[in-house]
């Protein structure tokens, strides 16, 4: 085996200049959740090839979420809402009497979720 053939290989992106920071942490959730969905129907995710170059992979968000229930700042019912929404792409509706309670956990998992990304650069 080669040394070229043991390296581990990382995307890299054309210019890091083309990079477009997500505006909101819930864009970035469901930009994320499209590409887990597409994953799991058998896409390749391959960095730099969207419409527009990201600062991340979607396994980047999860890492956050991740770290932010392992710290306990957020439980499996703030998770929960952010999959069942996001893969509906579309937020819960506080006009909606069945949403209320979804859309108050929802921003405050968003609201959480929003800092460690603004840190890691995923959202300017």
């Amino acid at each position: 085996m080669s040394l070229a053939s043991r390296r581990r290989h990382a995307p890299v992106l054309a210019d890091i200049s083309d990079v477009v920071p997500f505006a909101t942490a819930e864009e970035a959730w469901f930009w994320t959740m499209a590409g887990l969905s597409a994953r799991a129907a058998g896409a390749r995710i391959v960095a730099g090839l969207g419409a527009k170059p990201r600062p991340c992979e979607p396994d980047d968000v999860v890492r956050c979420l991740d770290r932010l229930y392992r710290q306990r700042r957020i439980d499996l019912e703030h998770v929960r809402i952010l999959r069942i929404f996001g893969e509906r792409q579309v937020p819960p509706d506080p006009r909606h009497p069945a949403d209320r309670t979804a859309h108050r956990i929802w921003r405050e998992a968003l609201d959480r979720l929003e800092w460690p990304l603004r840190l890691k650069g995923i959202v300017a």
